[in-house]
């Protein structure tokens, strides 16, 4: 953020008129030296932030608000903050999204195996913290013929997957057209964009974790510590909106590989995948994979009765 250099020089004590008494003249300077005292109070809890990056980062404006030169300033100053702490240059950008575009996703249970390839490949993508351990996707074991998500474990290690007798289910954020995440802001750090994704404006966010509590798919995640990420694990392949890194005291979800799919590249869950299982395109498009299987397959949501509108999709090869 440029330095604002309209502001008044304070430190400057004005010249005393000619004339002027020794008295009126420490009157003066008695009140020019309260009023620095009182600037340097007001400044100082910003020199002991912790949870951001910088104060430059902390008076940013609101992502929405950012003129084209303001956000080239915000881009910079990442990548020399990104340079600083892992040692490499990356390549940030404003991903904005592609007209006539609204991203869907799909989930063939009948060719999920539990292999969790897809957590570790968003893991590794998104820059997720690994001390301590952040995932987007949880992949759920469930019993074949119950559907209690309550009761599906997320923290099976069975040494080969398939389990017989059971089934998978991952689960993330489902970008829903009426997100609950959204609506409990206080602030509007979080919002959904035109072609569906609902992202979130890290700079913005008060960690108050109102939209944690609203998602009924248990999709979002709040950094408790400053996140820890291998310098030779970062993804220098970053969006301001997706995986570029986060501080402590703020959420994040899963953005459908805004780094990616708004670049034309599927996520990388998806691409990862050994069975073919993720399917994911534009809604928007007739003859897009994810349009074929609406229209063929039977097709369901996760508590469609709360009415949050999911665009993640499940279907069974039947």
């Amino acid at each position: 953020m440029a330095a604002n250099t309209n502001l008044p020089n304070l430190a400057a004590t004005p010249p005393a008129p000619e004339g002027t008494s020794r008295r009126s003249f420490l009157r003066t300077s008695a009140a020019v030296a309260s009023g620095l005292a009182a600037m340097a109070a007001s400044l100082a809890p910003l020199r002991e932030l912790t949870d951001f990056g910088s104060v430059e980062e902390f008076l940013q404006k609101h992502y929405k608000e950012l003129t084209p030169v303001e956000m080239e300033q915000a881009l910079a100053r990442i990548r020399r903050e990104v340079e600083k702490q892992y040692g490499l240059r990356p390549h940030v950008r404003d991903l904005r999204p592609m007209d006539g575009v609204e991203f869907v996703y799909c989930l063939n249970l009948t060719r999920c195996i539990g292999c969790r390839k897809c957590v570790h490949a968003c893991v590794a993508e998104n820059n997720q913290s690994r001390i301590p351990e952040i995932q987007y996707i949880r992949v759920l074991k469930m019993p074949n013929g119950t559907f209690d998500m309550e009761k599906g474990d997320h923290h099976y290690a069975t040494p080969t997957v398939p389990e017989k007798g059971f089934f998978y289910m991952p689960v993330q954020c489902h970008q829903c057209a009426n997100p609950p995440c959204v609506k409990v802001c206080p602030v509007d750090a979080t919002w959904q964009e035109k072609d569906g994704i609902t992202v979130i404006d890290y700079d913005w966010c008060i960690g108050c974790r109102y939209c944690e509590a609203a998602c009924p798919y248990f999709a979002r995640r709040f950094n408790f510590a400053e996140p820890k990420i291998p310098k030779e694990h970062i993804n220098p392949d970053m969006a301001y909106l997706g995986n570029r890194p986060r501080h402590k005291g703020v959420m994040e979800k899963c953005h459908f590989c805004i780094q990616r799919t708004r670049a034309g590249k599927y996520p990388a869950c998806l691409e990862v995948c050994p069975t073919g299982a993720r399917k994911f395109g534009n809604i928007l498009d007739p003859t897009s994979e994810v349009s074929h299987i609406l229209r063929n397959k039977r097709v369901f949501v996760l508590k469609e009765e709360v009415g949050t509108l999911p665009r993640f999709y499940y279907y069974f090869d039947v």
